[in-house]
């Protein structure tokens, strides 16, 4: 597990302070702190704030996010509420969404022609939510903002933190949110958007500040690695095999490398016993270790590239040990079925960072657990990038028909 002290990076004061609360023994979901941020969508309102969550091992941690909340009077129930899961961003503390100088925004992605930034940040289909008069609350996640090294791509870990930002949503009293509330997420938060899905019992759990009423969970493009583990690996030497067979998936090129590398440090992260020198080189897993903590997904690729060039699968073991352990781990945050309520996946056909065959095989499981399930291919010749806009009109009629109450028909295969 990563062991090192946290790096020198800078963070602005309300970030660097999250350090100094405890969350023991606090209710999941209550806002430790708040300050005002920009929205640059007309009608709105942005605050960052921080508040108390738990991770797959019901650890408490604290948390940051960030909250927009539409000018007009709030409706007699509160208003409608909204949580957005975000994409890689990195590992590092400094990588969390909200810390951008103007995090309101619509989504602002840097591969994208039209992006402003070193990240991903915003949050999509802002202007018509807010039009609409719903909250958006959109969480960091753990080690984004807050202290603690960051869970990356556990669906468990991360899927309650999108849980515990609805609760402070409600906690947070600028809002005026109701109880009723619908989860979209992509990529990274695809898998968060997923793994909430499953935490039904966590959802009902009592020591929260509000209750709240999930009506759907709209995942783009999720990633859920675990799914692709069969149960019948239970020796070592399978393990292994498969732990290579992942790194082989996985390793195509820099960008999807770095991927894999941040899973496997999300994993150690998670769960203590596990060690990246288990996977990784000597001389690897002593950068890793380090750089982990001060540069986000894109900084992080191009220091692997820097450092190892067309080289860099030399980071990996060529035998791996210990893999039965990891391969346990990576099971583990598989998301729990069967979903609480609806479940619409979209993803487009020339996706090539998250392999479709991961949320086929989630939706095929889901259904057999008898859950209302969609999921849709867009239209057109859509990359892992194009997808959130690509699907921004058809999961805006898909969050409308869930407040209205409108009846829902599975798309799942009829036994």
């Amino acid at each position: 597990m990563p062991s090192q002290a946290e790096p020198q990076v800078y963070l602005a004061p309300f970030y660097a302070n999250t350090s100094k609360f405890n969350p023991q023994g606090q209710p999941l979901g209550k806002v430790l702190a708040s300050e005002p941020a920009v929205s640059t969508v007309p009608g709105s309102k942005a605050w960052r704030i921080v508040y108390v969550s738990s991770d797959g091992a019901d650890r408490p941690t604290v948390v940051t996010a960030m909250i927009a909340v539409p000018d007009a009077p709030a409706p007699v129930g509160g208003r409608r509420l909204v949580a957005w899961a975000h994409g890689t961003t990195g590992t590092a503390r400094r990588c969390g969404p909200s810390q951008m100088d103007q995090p309101a925004q619509p989504l602002n992605q840097i591969l994208l022609p039209s992006g402003t930034s070193y990240n991903d940040f915003g949050l999509p289909a802002m202007e018509a939510l807010i039009q609409k008069g719903y909250v958006i609350v959109a969480t960091d996640y753990q080690g984004l903002g807050g202290p603690g090294d960051h869970q990356y791509a556990q669906n468990v870990s991360n899927g309650r933190d999108v849980i515990n930002a609805l609760r402070a949503a409600r906690n947070f009293k600028p809002a005026q949110a109701g109880e009723k509330a619908i989860v979209y997420g992509w990529s990274q938060g695809g898998g968060a958007t997923i793994g909430a899905a499953g935490q039904g019992a966590y959802v009902k759990a009592k020591g929260a500040v509000a209750p709240i009423d999930l009506l759907g969970f709209i995942a783009m493009a999720p990633q859920d690695t675990g799914i692709q583990i069969p149960s019948s690996i239970t020796t070592e030497a399978d393990a292994a095999t498969l732990i290579q067979a992942l790194n082989h998936q996985f390793s195509n090129n820099i960008f999807n490398f770095t991927h894999l590398v941040m899973m496997y440090w999300g994993l150690a992260a998670a769960q203590p016993g596990l060690n990246l020198g288990d996977l990784l080189t000597p001389q690897a897993t002593a950068q890793i270790n380090d750089i982990m903590r001060r540069k986000c997904i894109h900084e992080l690729s191009a220091s692997f590239s820097y450092s190892y060039g067309n080289t860099y699968k030399q980071m990996l073991k060529a035998s791996p040990i210990n893999s039965l352990a990891w391969v346990k781990a990576i099971q583990s945050q598989a998301p729990g079925l069967k979903p609480m309520a609806p479940v619409v996946i979209y993803w487009g056909n020339e996706d090539d960072v998250v392999p479709p065959v991961m949320h086929k095989l989630y939706f095929e499981a889901a259904c057999r657990q008898g859950a209302v399930m969609s999921r849709i291919e867009l239209p057109g010749n859509n990359t892992h990038f194009s997808t959130p806009a690509a699907a921004e009109p058809f999961y805006l009629a898909w969050m409308d028909d869930r407040f209205n109450g409108k009846p829902i028909r599975s798309g799942c295969p009829i036994n």
